[in-house]
């Protein structure tokens, strides 16, 4: 009986709710949700930390691709300014190796001693005259060729682009078109098009859109969205302008076609190329949101 009594003692004081199981219940329930706060907060700030990265490593993509851009434009003026040096140096070349084999003029007198030598070069200055003239207009004749066919570029680009408002009139992609000239027509359309597009949403993958920034960063027309938003599975959405659109789809198209086949920047650039212009081909009135996913 006194072992009895002493085992409804101990039970009367687990119904006690101050130390007894409410209080153990309640305690755990404490702990629990103190344990899912810290658990919260610190997925929060690894988040942040995680965006932080994130943003970070797209401006130093951007710093780098605009290095890039700067290094490039230096070559090229290096490249131009080349042949204009190696002029000089072979002109100078050329002048004191005649000066030095030009016979003594019989009519020169002697000086103290020395003899002046005057030379000149009548014949010498006509012809360099006649070939600086050729050598002119022949640089600019394909020069005037050139304009020619851009202005008829731009004029059959234009009458695609005013066809395309006649009913039953539908614009042809650069895909589909057979001729190099077609796809430049067709080309030339689309931009034409974009240039109309107010904003444009784009979903791609994260690495995806990594390379079609840093592919469109150097153009001049390009300019980086202020937001870039987790989608889901690991994709991105964001939204560029009209602006910065023509200038993707033209690093797209000279991508394209400068790329090696069967390489990965060619794959990429002819892809996403096609299907932005597959989602324009659709759009035929304003106020409509153009999205598209590459």
């Amino acid at each position: 009986m006194k072992e009895l009594t002493a085992i409804r003692e101990q039970l009367q004081r687990l119904e006690d709710p101050t130390v007894g199981l409410t209080a153990l219940h309640g305690e755990i329930g404490q702990s629990r949700l103190k344990i899912l706060e810290l658990i919260q907060g610190g997925v929060t700030g690894l988040r942040e930390e995680n965006r932080e990265v994130r943003r970070r490593q797209d401006r130093m993509i951007s710093d780098l691709n605009e290095t890039r851009g700067e290094l490039r434009e230096l070559r090229e003026l290096a490249e131009v300014l080349r042949p204009l040096a190696l002029g000089e140096k072979v002109d100078d070349g050329t002048r004191a190796r005649h000066e030095a084999t030009v016979p003594p003029d019989p009519a020169a007198g002697l000086s103290n001693g020395s003899t002046n030598l005057v030379a000149t070069h009548p014949a010498g200055s006509s012809e360099n005259d006649t070939q600086g003239g050729t050598v002119e207009n022949a640089e600019r004749q394909p020069q005037i060729e050139a304009d020619g066919e851009e202005l008829v570029l731009k004029d059959a680009i234009e009458a695609a682009y005013q066809g395309m408002a006649t009913p039953g009139v539908q614009m042809s992609t650069p895909q589909a078109s057979h001729s190099a000239e077609d796809r430049q027509v067709a080309h030339g359309v689309l931009l034409l098009k974009v240039a109309g597009v107010a904003s444009a949403e784009l979903i791609a993958h994260r690495d995806t859109w990594e390379w079609l920034a840093a592919l469109a960063v150097d153009h001049s027309h390009f300019r980086t969205p202020p937001a870039v938003e987790d989608f889901k599975e690991g994709r991105v959405r964001t939204v560029l302008s009209g602006r910065s659109l023509i200038a993707l789809l033209i690093e797209l198209w000279n991508t394209r076609s400068t790329a090696t086949p069967l390489e990965g920047d060619w794959a990429l650039a002819v892809t996403t190329y096609n299907r932005i212009a597959s989602e324009l081909a659709g759009v035929a009135g304003q106020g409509e949101t153009v999205g598209t996913a590459a």
